[in-house]
C-alpha cells in the first residue's frame, strides 16, 4: 500500500470510529507502529485529524476551544451556576473543575467569604482569589493554554491530598447509557478523581452536552450526588439518569 493510500485509509477509519489507537492501525494496516505514528503526525500537521497520546481523533470529535464554548448557551450555564452557588455557604471548601459552566459558578460565588478553593482552572483562580479572605490552590500539571486548565499526573496527584465539602465537575459529553465522556484521557482522569473526593459531588451539565459522545469514558458517575442542568431532560436521558442515585435539579425551575 502506497503512503498516500495508507493515510487515506487512516482518515477513513478515524472518520468511521471517531478515534483510533496506534496499535489498532498497526494491526489493520500491517505496517510498523513507527510508520503509523509518522502518518498520524503528518495528517495532524495537515489539519486532517487530531493527534493524541497513543492515537488520533476525528476533527469533529474535538472539543471546541474555551472562547467558542463561552458563547454556547451562556444563559443556561449562568442559570446552572446560580443554582449551584446556592448550595455553598461561607467557609466552605470547594474543588472546582475547569470549564465554562464551572466558571459561571465561580462568578456566582463572588460574594462568598473565606472559601477554600482547589481548582485546575486559572480563570476560576483569578475570579475567586484575592477577595473576601478566600484561599485558592491551583493544581500542578501541564498547562493547556486553549483551556486555561492544568491537567495530567501532577494535577491528579495533588488532588489526592484533599477531601472538600463540595466538588463541582463539568461535562463535555453525556449519553443516555448513562455515560459521562471526555475528549482526552487526561481530562477524563481528572474528572474521575474529582468525583470521588468530596462530601457532596455535583455535576454541572447544560442541555447541549446531553445526547453527545466523546472518545474517553469518565468513570465514577455513580459517585455523583446532584446533577444540575438548565432544561427538562429528554425521556431517554431521564430514564438513563434514573439508574443513578443522583438527584436531578433543573435550574430553569428556580
Amino acid at each position: 500500500m502506497l503512503a498516500e493510500q495508507r493515510r487515506a485509509r487512516i482518515l477513513e477509519i478515524v472518520s468511521e470510529r471517531g478515534s483510533v489507537s496506534v496499535s489498532e492501525l498497526h494491526r489493520r494496516l500491517k505496517v510498523s507502529q513507527e510508520t503509523v505514528r509518522r502518518d498520524i503526525t503528518r495528517l495532524d500537521h495537515e489539519r486532517r485529524l487530531r493527534k493524541t497520546h497513543g492515537g488520533a481523533l476525528a476533527l469533529d470529535h474535538i472539543e471546541p476551544v474555551f472562547d467558542e464554548r463561552m458563547t454556547v448557551n451562556i444563559e443556561g450555564k449562568r442559570a446552572i451556576g446560580r443554582l449551584a452557588a446556592e448550595m455553598v455557604p461561607d467557609d466552605s471548601t470547594l474543588l472546582i473543575d475547569s470549564g465554562t459552566t464551572t466558571l459561571c459558578l465561580a462568578d456566582c460565588l463572588s460574594d462568598r467569604r473565606r472559601l477554600t478553593v482547589i481548582t485546575n482552572d486559572i480563570h476560576i483562580a483569578q475570579r475567586l482569589g484575592g477577595r473576601n479572605d478566600n484561599k485558592v490552590l491551583l493544581t500542578g500539571g501541564e498547562f493547556l493554554a486553549s483551556e486555561g486548565a492544568l491537567l495530567g499526573r501532577d494535577a491528579t496527584s495533588m488532588l489526592a491530598n484533599y477531601y472538600p465539602d463540595f466538588t463541582f465537575v463539568g461535562a463535555s459529553a453525556m449519553a443516555a447509557h448513562p455515560w459521562l465522556m471526555d475528549y482526552t484521557r487526561e481530562a477524563a482522569e481528572m474528572r474521575t478523581q474529582m468525583l470521588s473526593q468530596a462530601r457532596t459531588s455535583v455535576l454541572l451539565a447544560d442541555h447541549t452536552k446531553f445526547g453527545r459522545s466523546a472518545p474517553v469514558k469518565v468513570t465514577g458517575l455513580e459517585n455523583v450526588h446532584i446533577i444540575i442542568t438548565d432544561i427538562a431532560l429528554s425521556a431517554a436521558m431521564k430514564a438513563g439518569l434514573a439508574t443513578l442515585k443522583a438527584e436531578v435539579r433543573i435550574a430553569a425551575d428556580e
